[in-house]
């Protein structure tokens, strides 16, 4: 994913919103992508839990991998958009230009 971001765009990879820092320093983000795959390292639920729920911020998610019934708890945890593992690489560029405002 990181290969396809555009020019003066970051991305930052972490396993806890912590890591990220505090309610400041996440809401600063355009988007989160959060991959529905990582099992070992994170549970996806419990991110979209600790973003929704105890931070309430309205950052969008987009999902990616996951299996069916994985996307429909994200769903209902309020994850934004689902796709799959080819698709969001091919959409990451749209999303950075759709959230760019006007710039990095």
């Amino acid at each position: 994913l990181r290969a396809v971001l555009p020019e003066k765009w970051e991305m930052i990879t972490a396993t806890a919103l912590d890591a990220i820092g505090g309610f400041e320093e996440i809401l600063q983000h355009r988007f989160m992508l959060l991959d529905l795959d990582e099992s070992e390292a994170f549970d996806p639920l419990d991110v979209l839990h600790e973003l929704r729920v105890d931070l309430m911020l309205n950052l969008p998610v987009f999902c990616f991998g996951g299996t069916p019934p994985l996307r429909d708890a994200a769903r209902l945890a309020r994850a934004d958009r689902f796709f799959t593992r080819k698709e969001i690489a091919e959409r990451v560029r749209g999303f950075c230009e759709q959230y760019g405002w006007g710039g990095a």
